[in-house]
């Protein structure tokens, strides 16, 4: 495997991950390590179902992120929610959870989200479970499972560092693969590692700025 640059998590496009499996917070780990650090809090809006299956996210638990966390019944709400963060300024990102395939959530609930983000430099990620794809104007779609720990450097019975298996299946000026992604480049280094599987080369991208994912 070949270690290759992390997606830009600072890009103010919105992005699709979905859940590999049932009852699997890969996903929502996987974002959570992509989020920004720094003095501006990230909007974090939850439906019933998700929070039912993925668990709810804590603030304190994130070394480096403030999370402003809200949490709804129904899906629309979670939209109506991500649209309002998405135009402000002041917010570092905007996470949204959306449990199944519900109609509210179609192609031009997420084209409004694209194009709010687009506007306004507010990165806007859309964590979709229950759910295998669906239509979607984000601008990168992924596909997200846990994979077993990496070995802990010193013990062998601990578990070490989480890694993930992340499947770029649909994207704008990057090439699709799958990629073993481990966090613990992002505490060394500032930025998760996405290590290249057989047959996917690096991961290519359209701006300068994708080595730095998850500073």
């Amino acid at each position: 495997m070949v270690d290759v640059p992390a997606p830009d998590a600072a890009q103010a496009v919105l992005k699709d991950v979905l859940a590999a499996q049932p009852f699997d917070a890969a996903a929502t780990a996987f974002v959570l390590a992509c989020l920004p650090r720094g003095k501006a809090p990230v909007l974090w809006v939850q439906d019933r179902a998700s929070r039912l299956e993925n668990g709810r996210v804590y603030g304190p638990a994130l070394k480096g992120v403030k999370l402003l966390r809200v949490e709804v019944s129904h899906a629309r709400d979670v939209l109506w929610a991500m649209e309002e963060g998405a135009a402000c300024a002041g917010l570092s990102a905007v996470v949204g959870e959306v449990h199944g395939a519900p109609p509210v959530l179609d192609f031009t609930a997420t084209k409004r989200l694209a194009m709010r983000s687009e506007a306004s430099g507010v990165p806007v990620w859309l964590i979709r479970s229950g759910v295998a794809e669906g239509l979607s104007a984000a601008r990168e779609r992924w596909r997200v499972g846990a994979l077993p720990s990496a070995t802990h450097p010193y013990n062998a019975a601990a578990p070490g560092s989480p890694l993930w298996e992340a499947e770029l299946f649909r994207a704008r000026g990057r090439s699709p693969g799958t990629w073993v992604v481990s966090d613990e480049g992002r505490r060394r280094e500032g930025r998760l590692r996405f290590l290249s599987r057989s047959g996917d080369g690096p991961m290519e991208t359209d701006h300068s700025a994708a080595a730095h994912a998850a500073g």
